[in-house]
């Protein structure tokens, strides 16, 4: 089956069941679930699926006419795939910022409307929930993106390797948005890397 022919088919599970975990997706069409993920992308940037932890969902026409893709919800930066940050809201809508320090920002402004939130993992690129995941703060390492710069990790060990590394603290979920507040002096504007 060529990759158009699986992303139609996609399609057609997602409109029948709504959302599907990657490893459903993968024993159905009998590929590997590295296939499933290659075959979702353009369906994702179209934005006719959702990412979701473990699994994918099919966007809803609030989801898709919102474009999650056009920029950060708080600094309006373009948003990379390495470092965004995703929000699932009730009413099904995502927002998406640039980064776990927006991200972090936008959750906490949020509060109960988030039903999930999920990022990449800084070293494996890998999809984790946010809530779950340690966040690395003021490391020498500069992505240039906003300021005071957070990466996220999904094991402890690794952040703690990669602060021996690059220096910084790990925090957990609500530890992280409290230290971003408070750098930010409750302010929710961002301080942006100056190129």
């Amino acid at each position: 089956m060529l990759p158009i022919e699986r992303q139609h088919k996609i399609k057609e599970l997602l409109n029948d069941s709504h959302n599907m975990k990657i490893s459903e997706l993968s024993k159905e069409l009998g590929v590997s679930e590295m296939t499933i993920h290659r075959d979702l992308k353009p369906l994702i940037e179209e934005g006719l699926a959702i990412k979701t932890f473990g699994g994918v969902t099919l966007a809803s026409a609030d989801t898709r006419d919102s474009s999650p893709l056009e920029g950060c919800v708080i600094c309006s930066r373009s948003i990379n795939e390495r470092l965004a940050y995703r929000l699932i809201l009730t009413n099904n809508r995502i927002e998406m910022t640039c980064c776990a320090h927006c991200g972090l920002l936008r959750h906490h402004q949020l509060g109960d409307k988030v039903i999930q939130a999920i990022c990449p993992d800084f070293l494996r690129q890998t999809t984790i929930s946010t809530p779950l995941a340690w966040y690395v703060m003021d490391t020498s390492i500069d992505m240039g993106c906003c300021q005071p710069q957070i990466l996220p990790f999904e094991w402890k060990k690794h952040a703690n390797q990669f602060v021996k590394g690059f220096g910084g603290n790990v925090y957990r979920f609500s530890e992280a948005q409290e230290v971003i507040l408070q750098k930010m002096n409750g302010s929710d504007q961002c301080s942006h890397h100056q190129e």
